[in-house]
């Protein structure tokens, strides 16, 4: 599996950015930035910080879900994995964030 970030800008020019696998499924996405730079920013945390396993936070939606946050250094959330019906999905899900992140490419379709 080859991941990518999708830099993106939304209808009221506010930037958001994925990390997808190959076949396009989403594994993290972000928050809404404001400027690009912000983006591009979150972009370079989640690199920094996918390696390192201590940085995910795994969770359980209220309806029983499973998803996962990946925070940097300073405890903010820079992605949010969305919603699997199994913790063993999750898992994997963040076990190919950890393994493909730090080295995916950027596509920026802004």
């Amino acid at each position: 599996m080859a991941a990518s970030f999708e830099l993106l800008k939304n209808d009221k020019g506010h930037f958001h950015f994925s990390l997808k696998t190959a076949s396009g499924d989403t594994l993290l996405r972000s928050e809404t930035y404001e400027a690009k730079a912000s983006a591009e920013g979150g972009i370079a945390s989640v690199k920094k910080h996918s390696t390192d396993a201590t940085r995910f936070e795994k969770l359980q939606a209220s309806d029983g879900r499973a998803y996962f946050n990946l925070k940097a250094a300073n405890h903010q959330i820079v992605g949010t994995s969305p919603l699997f019906a199994k913790a063993e999905t999750r898992d994997a899900a963040m076990a190919a964030v950890q393994a493909e992140a730090a080295g995916a490419a950027v596509h920026d379709r802004s």
